[in-house]
């Protein structure tokens, strides 16, 4: 099961940081974000992997986003910065088995957490 927290209003240029705690099952390889856009298909954010440590990004977050994870809690955060209008969607925390070339689709992930609303107004 993922919880996921931290979404809200803010104004562009502003940042918000999501977070998504894993509990029962652990034995993810990735965990990350998705989002869907009003009007538009669901996409990937970011991810990172569990043991190592490494990240990928969509290159439209790309200096602006940062994904990290705290092992002993279970946690994953994205901190959002230098929000813009078009960020704003349903940021949905994943969880699963990924290997790399799976880790940027929906199809590496099996837990899909609740949706956690950004808006991010101009």
């Amino acid at each position: 099961q993922l919880q996921a927290s931290g979404g809200g209003l803010v104004q562009a240029g502003g940042s918000l940081r999501l977070s998504c705690t894993a509990s029962g099952r652990t034995a993810s390889t990735y965990m990350g974000w998705f989002r869907q856009a009003p009007g538009k298909e669901r996409e990937f954010v970011a991810t990172i992997r569990w043991s190592g440590g490494h990240t990928y990004y969509a290159d439209s977050v790309k200096a602006r986003f940062t994904i990290s994870k705290d092992n002993a809690k279970n946690t994953v955060y994205l901190q959002m910065n230098s929000l813009k209008p078009e960020d704003t969607a349903v940021y949905y925390c994943v969880a699963g088995r990924a290997i790399m070339s799976t880790s940027t689709t929906p199809r590496g992930y099996d837990l899909w957490g609740q949706r956690t609303l950004v808006t991010v107004s101009s």
